[in-house]
């Protein structure tokens, strides 16, 4: 009797949702399939702008991802890596325990590096981990409730791509909700606003900057922070009560330290079956992932799309067969909440905007997430 081989998937991401669906469809009884995650609930991105803005819950934007590995017959294993021994195949948890593997696969996304602040400064939302951005946001909500100033708040964006520009709108509408007035700024390194999407979805998100009062300030490159101020790397400064702290993805620390090949930004990279190219065995999906064929955005949309290949490819991996490889959609649709019931849609040159935009982006993540429940 042959034997019992070891996958461990690291991280409760998007493409591992679809692994473990496809695992609950096609169980494989000769293989113990283990899930590390510090949490059992984890939120799908594309609706915390809306939950940001008080349209969902929170419990509405997640996926139980304790239960999608008891359908799959897998392991919840609730701790996180925070090192590899690749050439033992030995993963190291956070609690101290080690798991031996025969084969990973990383979708751990990525994380923000933003300032921890001191009394006096403005609170920082990071909008990476979520699990952050929910327990800081619940707080700042806390806090303004019992606030008696009627002063506007000063909210700053920091990070004028998709990411920023939703969440900003969905704060800024949350705290209009609870009769905070703000005075918001949203703040770019560069001279470019919402880079990839089409000339007239841009002129609407700037549109709608303009009705929502919010100033855009560009190539002001986020720093330090003073005294109810964010300070830019030139000296500038803007005041600010609260940051929402949205640059892009940094890689986590410690795949580069494992002697996994990664890019010069410390991503792991992958070839076309999303397999490492330096270590067969482990395969990386999403943001933590650096597609070698081509450069691919750090978007939510490729990890998705990747999810299916994966389980695929963990499949056929795990019967010595030859895997499928990774094709990107040349073109694929964007949907950008704006916190006022509307949303605004892009896709290759077109663009548009209004109410029925929004219910179609509901529609879309509902249908993403009832897959998995």
């Amino acid at each position: 009797m042959a034997a019992r081989q070891r996958l461990v998937l690291v991280g409760a991401g998007h493409a591992h949702a679809e692994v473990l669906r496809c695992f609950a469809r096609q169980p494989v009884s000769d293989v113990d399939l283990l899930l590390v995650s510090p949490i059992a609930q984890a939120p799908y991105s594309g609706m915390m702008p809306g939950w940001l803005g008080g349209r969902y819950a929170w419990e509405d934007c997640c996926i139980d991802f304790a239960a999608l590995a008891a359908a799959a017959g897998a392991r919840w294993v609730q701790d996180e890596v925070v090192a590899l021994d690749a050439a033992q195949r030995m993963l190291v948890l956070a609690s101290g325990q080690t798991l031996q593997a025969d084969f990973v696969a990383l979708n751990i996304g990525s994380t923000v590096l933003a300032p921890e602040p001191t009394p006096g400064q403005p609170l920082i939302l990071p909008t990476r981990p979520l699990t952050a951005l929910r327990e800081r946001t619940e707080h700042l909500l806390t806090t303004l409730s019992a606030r008696q100033a009627q002063a506007p708040l000063h909210l700053v964006g920091v990070g004028a791509g998709a990411a920023g520009f939703e969440m900003l709108l969905g704060l800024q509408a949350r705290l209009a909700a609870q009769g905070v007035v703000t005075q918001s700024t949203l703040t770019t390194r560069s001279g470019s606003f919402l880079p990839g999407l089409s000339t007239p979805a841009r002129w609407l998100a700037l549109r709608t900057l303009r009705q929502r009062r919010v100033a855009l300030q560009t190539r002001f490159e986020a720093a330090t922070l003073g005294a109810g101020t964010l300070l830019d790397a030139k000296g500038g400064e803007l005041p600010a009560d609260v940051v929402l702290w949205a640059t892009g993805g940094v890689a986590h620390a410690w795949p580069a330290q494992s002697a996994l090949a990664v890019d010069a930004r410390g991503f792991v990279q992958v070839d076309a079956t999303l397999r490492s190219i330096s270590h067969p065995w482990l395969f990386a999906v999403g943001d933590c992932a650096s597609f070698t064929p081509q450069a691919l955005p750090k978007s939510g949309v490729f990890s998705v799309r990747m999810g299916p290949v994966l389980a695929n490819n963990l499949h056929v991996m795990l019967r010595a067969q030859p895997p499928a490889i990774y094709q990107p959609q040349r073109r694929f649709l964007v949907l950008l909440n704006t916190g006022d019931g509307r949303a605004i849609a892009s896709r290759g040159a077109l663009g548009w905007q209004d109410r029925w935009v929004m219910r179609w982006k509901d529609r879309i993540d509902r249908d993403f997430l009832d897959r998995y429940r």
